[in-house]
């Protein structure tokens, strides 16, 4: 069994000089970490990470790792900044398979639509429930896969669990 964690990044400053160059407000920094405390208490850890080269995600990425107590380099993606779900699908099936969980961190709407297309229809009630409500910033979705990377497919993931980092 693998684990996919999609997470979108935290919140950010609402203008900069371009939006790829948002960066974390302080709430955003809190939030992040704690939902990488949160990652960690729920042992759903990654071993690979893909993560939009835009500021607020490698910022996310960044204040993660430190509340999970992680030390793995991300993969970081130009293509995850305006990336839809089919080629944020597409870039998962190139995550390593010795890899048991991989994280993508990025952009709404994309992570929650990549999340919908995902799920095959066998959810957690109280995640999904969660997940229907809203993807607000911070939000992590797990999703268990049962195939390789390379295999994964639409429909082809459950989801398990469902967190919003709030510090």
């Amino acid at each position: 069994m693998r684990r996919l964690v999609v997470m979108r990044h935290a919140k950010a400053e609402p203008v900069a000089a371009t939006d790829h160059a948002r960066r974390l407000v302080e709430r955003g920094r809190r939030d992040a970490e704690e939902a990488g405390a949160w990652a960690r208490e729920h042992g759903v850890l990654p071993d690979h990470a893909f993560v939009s080269d835009a500021a607020r995600a490698r910022e996310t990425w960044l204040a993660f790792t430190e509340g999970a107590g992680l030390e793995i380099e991300a993969q970081l993606e130009a293509g995850l900044y305006p990336a839809g779900p089919d080629s944020t699908l597409a870039l998962l099936r190139t995550a390593p398979e010795a890899a048991a969980t991989v994280m993508v961190v990025g952009h709404n709407p994309t992570m929650a639509h990549l999340v919908h297309l995902l799920d095959d229809g066998t959810a957690d009630a109280e995640a999904f429930a969660e997940i229907i409500a809203g993807f607000p910033t911070s939000a992590v979705a797990v999703l268990e896969v049962e195939t390789t990377w390379a295999e994964l497919e639409v429909a082809g993931a459950r989801i398990s669990a469902f967190h919003v980092g709030r510090s």
